[in-house]
Order: C-alpha cells, then sequence, then structure tokens
C-alpha cells in the first residue's frame, strides 16, 4: 500500500474516532430509587430532629446534590410516577388523581384517566433505545391491567409491579406476598429488603453494560407493618424520650362537610411503627449502595431519590409529622407536594451539596438524559427542565414558574385545588369557590400567613398566569351533582 494511502486512511480513521468520542467510553448507569409516602421532614438531611433515622438517605445526599425545594407534580402517588417517567405534567393526560380515586365530595371530581399511555416514550424507554439494561421493582400503580404495566413501558424485567397501589395481598409487607408479579420467598420475608436484593442482583449481572434500575418502594404506605424488633427499637426510643404518640394531634381544616370524625393532622414524629419502615426502607437503599460500592460502580452510577408525595399526616394512621410545612399528602399544602429530592451525579465534580431553587418531579427525565449523554426529547418530556446547570453551580433555571392541578377529593381529606410557585412566592387556587390564597415562602414556610388581601396585583399577575397554564394542559375541573349546583371553573 502507498505510503500516502495509509496516512489517509489513518488520517480518516482518527477524525472518525474523534467525532464520536463516546465510541469506547462507557455511558453512565443510572439508579433512581422511589419512596411511596416519605415526608420531607422525614429524611435526617432535611430534619436533623427527625425521630426517623435514615443514614443511607443521609449518606447518598451527602455524596450529592440536596434539592431542599424540590417537589412532586402531584399531592398523590399515580401522577407523580407519571410525571417522573414521562416529563410531562400529568394534567396532559388527565391523570391527576392515584389510579383509580373517584371519590367526590360537594361537587364530582374531574374525569380521570387510570392508566399511562403507551404512546408515552419513558425514561425507561429511552435508556432502552440506547442499549441500556432495564429493570423495575416495587410499585407501579400506573394502569389497571397487564399491557399497562412496567414491561410493556420500557423495562426489561418487572419485580413487582401491577396494578394495586400498595402491598395488599397474602402477608402484604412479609412473604408470601400475593404479588402476581413477584415469587414469594422464605415465609416472612421482609419486603422492602427483598425488593433491594433484586436491584442489587440486577446491578451485579449488569455490571459490565449500562444500566437503569429503578426502584419504586412500597413503603412507607400503609398498611403500618413492620418488623417487630425494629418497631420495639422506635417504642423505646420514645419512651427514652418522653414522647406520646397518642396525643400528638392538632385541628385541620373541615374540607367534608358531613364527616363523621373532625379531620385532625400529627404534630409530632413519634409513630414507632412508621419509624421503623422508614429505617427498612433506608436500609433497603443502602443495599443497593453497598452493592455499588462493592463492585466499584458509584463513579460510575447516576442516582436519584424522591417520593411520590408528601408524608401521611391527616389520615389512614396519621403516621408521620410534617411540621413546619403545612399539611401533608392529598394537600397542595407544602406539606403534600414538598419532597426528599437528590441527585449523585460522579462525571460533575464539585457539584453543590445543597440547592434551593425550585425543581419538579418532571426534570428528573431530562437532567438524567443529559447526565448520560443522550439525546433529549424535548417533545416528550417537554414539562420538565434539565437540572445539570444547578448541577454545575448555576443559581437559577430558565424558568418563572411550577404548577400543580389537583381537581380531586382526597381520600387524605385535602381540598380540590390548583397552585403555582414563582420564586419564593405560592398561589393557592380552591376549585370549589375559586378562593385564593397567597403566601412568601421565604418568610412563611408554613403556609399560615395569607397575604392576598395585601398583594392583589401579584395574585392577579399569578393568577393569570396559572389560568393560561390550565389552557395550555388542557386541565378538567370539578362537575355539578345531578341537579346540583355549579362549581367554580376558571
Amino acid at each position: 500500500m502507498p505510503r500516502f494511502l495509509a496516512a489517509l486512511i489513518g488520517c480518516v480513521f482518527a477524525t472518525s474516532i474523534l467525532s464520536h468520542p463516546t465510541v469506547h467510553a462507557r455511558s453512565p448507569n443510572v439508579v433512581f430509587f422511589l419512596v411511596d409516602d416519605l415526608g420531607f421532614m422525614d429524611v435526617g438531611v432535611n430534619n436533623p430532629k427527625s425521630f426517623y433515622e435514615t443514614p443511607n438517605i443521609d449518606r447518598l445526599a451527602d455524596r450529592g446534590t440536596n434539592f431542599t425545594d424540590g417537589y412532586a407534580a402531584n399531592p398523590v402517588c399515580s401522577p407523580t410516577r407519571f410525571s417522573i417517567l414521562t416529563g410531562r405534567y400529568p394534567t396532559r393526560a388527565d391523570a391527576t388523581n392515584f389510579f383509580s380515586g373517584k371519590r367526590s365530595g360537594r361537587f364530582l371530581p374531574a374525569v380521570l384517566n387510570d392508566h399511562m399511555p403507551l404512546s408515552e416514550v419513558t425514561m425507561a424507554e429511552a435508556f432502552k433505545q440506547h442499549g441500556y439494561h432495564t429493570m423495575f421493582a416495587g410499585k407501579w400503580h400506573l394502569g389497571p391491567s397487564e399491557e399497562f404495566w412496567p414491561t410493556r413501558q420500557g423495562f426489561d424485567l418487572n419485580f413487582g409491579g401491577y396494578s394495586r397501589g400498595g402491598p395488599y395481598g397474602g402477608k402484604r409487607y412479609f412473604s408470601p406476598y400475593g404479588n402476581p408479579r413477584l415469587t414469594d420467598g422464605p415465609d416472612g420475608e421482609h419486603l422492602p429488603i427483598r425488593l433491594a436484593q433484586e436491584t442489587a442482583n440486577f446491578i451485579s449481572d449488569n455490571k459490565a453494560d449500562p444500566f437503569f434500575a429503578y426502584l419504586a418502594f412500597y413503603s412507607v404506605h400503609t398498611p403500618l407493618l413492620a418488623p417487630e424488633a425494629l418497631v420495639k427499637k422506635y417504642e423505646e426510643k420514645a419512651e427514652r424520650l418522653g414522647l406520646n404518640a397518642q396525643e400528638a394531634f392538632a385541628d385541620e381544616e373541615q374540607v367534608w362537610p358531613d364527616a363523621k370524625q373532625p379531620r385532625r393532622v400529627r404534630t409530632l414524629q413519634a409513630h414507632a411503627t412508621y419509624a421503623a419502615m422508614v429505617e427498612s426502607m433506608d436500609r433497603a437503599v443502602g443495599i443497593v449502595i453497598d452493592r455499588l460500592e462493592a463492585l466499584g460502580l458509584m463513579d460510575e452510577t447516576i442516582i436519584c431519590l424522591t417520593s411520590d408525595n408528601g408524608g401521611l399526616s391527616t389520615s389512614e394512621g396519621s403516621p408521620t409529622s410534617n411540621l413546619p410545612l403545612r399539611g401533608g399528602k392529598g394537600w397542595v399544602y407544602e406539606g403534600g407536594i414538598r419532597e426528599a429530592f437528590m441527585i449523585h451525579a460522579p462525571m460533575i465534580k464539585d457539584a453543590p451539596k445543597s440547592c434551593n431553587v425550585p425543581v419538579v418531579s418532571t426534570d428528573f427525565y431530562p437532567t438524567l438524559l443529559q447526565l448520560a449523554g443522550l439525546p433529549p426529547l424535548p417533545q416528550q418530556h417537554l414539562d420538565g427542565v434539565s437540572l445539570v446547570p444547578l448541577l454545575k453551580g448555576a443559581k437559577k433555571l430558565d424558568r418563572d414558574a411550577i404548577y400543580w392541578h389537583y381537581p380531586h377529593y382526597s381520600n387524605q381529606g385535602g381540598f380540590p385545588g390548583g397552585a403555582i410557585r414563582m420564586g419564593d412566592w405560592k398561589l393557592v387556587e380552591r376549585y370549589e369557590d375559586g378562593t385564593v390564597h397567597l403566601y412568601n415562602l421565604a418568610e412563611d414556610v408554613g403556609e399560615q400567613n395569607d397575604l392576598a388581601d395585601q398583594q392583589p396585583e401579584r395574585v392577579a399577575t399569578m393568577r393569570e398566569k396559572l389560568h393560561r397554564w390550565y389552557q395550555d394542559v388542557d386541565a378538567k375541573f370539578l362537575r355539578p351533582k345531578d341537579n346540583g349546583p355549579m362549581p367554580w371553573q376558571p
């Protein structure tokens, strides 16, 4: 071969390599932890005085960035799960309540779609299209039948995900599980530990190739059950600290006028069984992180952790307190939507330990694509914004508002309503009568001081923006009952 031809071929080959710099580079792995019903104040990194113990979640936060103003897109589970996997506000698909919650109150709730449409290109599908091995473990709750379950939405493997919103079969949180997508383990095996072990084993099996592991715990959702030894530990802790879980309640808003008993809210973290559930879930997080460390994969793995809604404080045993945040699961107050929200991105050096820029669950999708070096899908995750600039130290995002739309009567006593956050300001709008409230979260995170009457111009501006968003996402609202009065409409 002539020298000049060999040199030319060599140059072309080198140019090809340089133009595709990721040809020989390993793509980063992704592990996503989603904890059901975990309150913002339940984890130590957000609440050093928490009654609960979360050393592994705190360890993850210490290695990454903790978003102190991170939000779920909805105050209940299925809609937020939709938002994470699609990058869209759930209102766009009328997926605005847990599937399939249709409780009525003074009025009928808005029309509800009870599945995540197969037309959505989920985050799992996006990673799978680029050669990732994908797995799901835990609670799915995004469709009533098998055609809508994880393996039809981009996951190669599914351990325990189906239609139910909780571990309601068998011995519930203990084997035998009575779960059609999870084989039983030894009698008494604990569900969060089993799900973590399945996730860790998947990681080991795929350590040589990029993987996307999504562990969506059934914990810490009801039923309130935990290993006896852990429950005893926290009973003794409460007694040692002089805490009385039975007396730790205060009055709450009465949204249902015909309720048999007045709604109350827990004001003190002291529930021993719930504390044991939190610790067991945290141990499960540790199992997965320990496996990554043992395999030398921590520096090659992006890790996210969040919750689907706020802590359960006003119903179903009211096991936790979200104070100073107001309300809890099922409410559009901060207690219902502000979440533990953290990202470990090892490819970004010197990422801030903490960030107080408001972010929301739709943001995970574009963020993970960018961190993994994959092309964005702007028509899919159109409501999400990549958080990479914040991880690199930026102090703001190219977004002026975050929105919520919950046209339902929650099982937890919350009212149908919407909200918008712009900077430090949050406007809440009630759907029964159109009443609005305005809060400055920087000065009043507990939403106790309504400034709506004092700031009519700000109210008008924020409300107009919220209503334009309703139109953009084709929001649906309350409906009248037969021969009943008409509810408010924007």
